[in-house]
């Protein structure tokens, strides 16, 4: 097994051992998930004829790590991007057209590639601001016309990741070094996390000068839980 996959399994385990609420909180996130997919479809106009590339795919055959896929099991235009090894994805999801391994923030694929450019909680993983930046602006040129990027709030009281309240509120520094003195040495390091807020989102548009676009609120217990930046080309 790949260093980079073996420390995601871990860091799952890590999680699980951590806190019991993590089960409480797969069953709120399957919810969450689903509902992304239906706003998807609504915003994009998503039908199974359009192209579409996820970028961020996990190698797990479990439902909810890949709800995207499970939802489009009629779509024989659906590639596949992540810096992990996604191939046994082909064995419940055989519609796939291509799984490529590569750098979202990078990706060496054609201009207007894809009608509909599609990530799921994958921004808050790739790394720095400059990072993130180019993480959009490479699905910004690869998309024909929209993208589609969820991530989770960083100034919701409970992170997702760690399933932690509050201290994710914290100076960046100062959340990461908690994260290191309670062992979670893996979401302590920026490359592996770095959380998003409105504030954030609309930063990058403006950088980007991008016009056309929406952040989407989606609310879990009546406070703003998830981010959704919709661009339409």
């Amino acid at each position: 097994m790949k260093k980079k996959e073996r420390e995601r399994k871990q860091t799952y385990s890590e999680t699980k051992k951590f806190n019991f609420l993590y089960y409480i909180f797969e069953k709120i996130a399957n919810d969450a998930r689903n509902e992304f997919f239906n706003i998807l479809k609504k915003k994009t106009k998503y039908s199974k004829k359009k192209t579409i590339i996820d970028i961020g795919t996990t190698p797990s055959l479990d439902t909810v790590q890949n709800i995207i896929l499970s939802k489009i099991k009629d779509n024989k235009n659906i590639t596949c991007l992540s810096n992990l090894d996604c191939k046994i994805l082909l064995k419940k999801y055989p519609n796939i057209k291509k799984i490529i391994t590569g750098d979202g923030r990078n990706n060496n694929l054609p201009k207007n590639s894809f009608d509909i450019v599609h990530s799921n909680a994958t921004i808050e993983h790739v790394g720095s601001y400059k990072k993130q930046l180019l993480f959009i602006k490479e699905c910004i040129r690869i998309s024909k016309k929209y993208v589609f990027i969820q991530t989770p709030n960083r100034f919701y009281p409970l992170d997702f990741h760690t399933i932690l309240p509050l201290i994710h509120w914290l100076p960046k520094n100062i959340h990461r070094k908690i994260l290191r003195f309670i062992g979670l040495n893996f979401y302590s390091l920026e490359k592996n996390l770095n959380l998003l807020s409105i504030s954030d989102l609309r930063n990058f548009c403006n950088r980007l000068r991008i016009k056309n676009y929406e952040i989407i609120k989606y609310r879990l217990f009546f406070m703003v839980s998830n981010l959704i930046l919709v661009i339409k080309k």
